[in-house]
């Protein structure tokens, strides 16, 4: 700890202290927001396509993603376990943490004026051998990196993820957007290892 600051890899975040949102978004006065944390499963085929699910739900209903949910917080689960089980329940591969790649960490501060996002990105070691099954969450598709171009993925996704993922495959990056009530986002790379 620096004068009330953290400090990561030489750069020093904001001042520590709770953000509260106003009613519409904005930092200042008002209730706190939740924390929700989540994992992304960025899993790929031998012909090196990236695997997408086009959402059948919210959030991000009709746009493709990477598989992935929410983790068990009342359980306790670890953000590995939590990719284990959505790969088996959502895709069908059964993985070990050992399977996974902590690809990077990113944090969501307000988003949507609903709540604050922690995600664990995880490329998975072993490579997918066919499509799975549409299920209740959406269908899926292989596309490689080029096809992204064309898809309708979520704008962060578009803009940043993918963009960080990319530069960082193999490596490790964090990342935080400072989401505001108009709907934009500024982003920080906190830490990069390609």
């Amino acid at each position: 700890m620096l004068g009330g600051r953290r400090s990561w890899g030489g750069v020093c975040a904001e001042p520590l202290r709770p953000v509260l949102l106003r009613q519409g978004g904005g930092e200042g006065e008002g209730v706190s927001l939740p924390h929700k944390i989540s994992t992304l499963l960025y899993i790929f085929d031998a012909q090196d396509r990236v695997l997408l699910l086009e959402r059948a739900q919210e959030p991000n209903l009709g746009l493709w993603s990477p598989p992935g949910g929410k983790l068990d917080t009342s359980g306790g689960e670890s953000p590995y376990a939590c990719a284990c089980r959505e790969s088996a329940e959502e895709v069908g591969m059964r993985l070990r943490p050992a399977d996974l790649h902590l690809a990077g960490i990113v944090s969501e501060r307000g988003y949507a004026g609903q709540a604050h996002w922690l995600m664990f990105l995880f490329e998975v070691r072993s490579r997918i051998p066919s499509l799975p099954p549409a299920h209740r969450e959406g269908r899926f598709g292989l596309f490689s990196r080029a096809e992204l171009g064309g898809l309708r993925l979520p704008v962060t996704d578009r803009e940043q993820l993918w963009p960080l993922f990319w530069r960082h495959r193999g490596g490790f990056f964090a990342a935080h957007c400072h989401c505001d009530a108009s709907g934009g986002f500024r982003w920080e790379v906190e830490e990069s290892i390609p």
